[in-house]
């Protein structure tokens, strides 16, 4: 698993779980058939759509850019990463828990 860096676990990331829509950062170098290969392959799940971007460079540092792109990864219906999604739903119930 050289190409997927991390899973990103942010606000907008943790809503896109419920649509079963995962978000990764990946390495900037790596094909998109590659890292759908990576993903079936490693969670036994059938991709269905791929969207990625580029993250904007730090401001300090004039001219670089990322080695890294973020990937959002769309699972066909029936599907899901559970340890991810187990992940993502006990972090959310904590959080209920601490506001109530």
């Amino acid at each position: 698993m050289d190409g997927i860096k991390y899973a990103v676990v942010t606000e907008k990331s943790l809503l896109l779980v419920a649509i079963n829509q995962y978000t990764f950062n990946v390495e900037s170098g790596s094909t998109r058939t590659e890292i759908k290969s990576w993903v079936e392959l490693f969670f036994g799940v059938k991709v269905i759509a791929m969207n990625s971007h580029r993250l904007p460079g730090k401001r300090r540092r004039m001219g670089h850019t990322m080695h890294y792109r973020r990937m959002i990864i769309t699972l066909q219906p029936g599907y899901s990463i559970p340890p991810f999604r187990n992940f993502i739903f006990n972090l959310m119930n904590n959080l209920n828990k601490k506001t109530e």
